[in-house]
């Protein structure tokens, strides 16, 4: 059965060499350095891909350029270009970039045009999903009001209609206090969590 100390630990390997594991971890994969073959190499092989990837970026290469090297290439670019001076290689040679240019238009637009269209799907896709959670949120509140208040003025309140009006002016109001209580806790807490 392996112990915790001989299970490969390749994701340490670069913590390591790093210096970012603490104390006991250090020593935890030291140990198990000493019993691991493949990790063993594996920090090797990265010891000295850092050690060459050091020396690679300290060194610096300067190449002698010649003195007149921007007149030389200016030269030998106007002497290869002399057979596309014709008048009528230039227009063949515009008419074809013009071709790519509206070509890789078409298909830029082409995929900005269906992108676009994803994400306004995605957008108008989860407003109807919010305005229908709203819908039925309001509907059931709307309905559970209605219920409870037929319940209350049949069992609780009186048969005459003024004292039912009254009573549902009362829970009305109440409904509407704790509301407001319940927002007022929520702005609360969150005003502390800011702080």
């Amino acid at each position: 059965m392996a112990t915790p100390e001989h299970i490969c630990q390749s994701d340490k390997i670069a913590a390591y060499l790093d210096g970012q594991l603490d104390e006991s971890d250090n020593a935890q994969f030291e140990a198990h350095l000493a019993s691991c073959h493949p990790c063993r190499s594996e920090l090797t092989v990265q010891r000295q891909f850092m050690c060459e990837l050091d020396f690679a970026l300290s060194s610096s290469v300067d190449l002698p350029m010649p003195k007149d090297f921007a007149r030389v290439v200016s030269v030998r670019a106007e002497s290869d270009m002399s057979g596309v001076r014709e008048g009528g290689e230039r227009r063949r040679a515009l008419l074809v970039c013009l071709a790519l240019g509206t070509a890789s238009f078409a298909l830029l637009g082409a995929t900005a045009g269906k992108s676009l269209m994803l994400g306004v799907r995605g957008i108008a896709n989860k407003v109807v999903v919010i305005l229908g959670l709203l819908w039925t949120a309001l509907h059931d509140a709307v309905t559970g009001l209605t219920i409870i208040s037929r319940v209350l003025g049949r069992v609780l309140l009186p048969k005459s209609p003024f004292a039912s009006l009254a009573a549902l002016v009362l829970l009305g109001l109440a409904v509407a206090s704790l509301s407001h209580l319940i927002v007022s806790y929520h702005r609360r807490n969150q005003t502390r969590l800011f702080e």
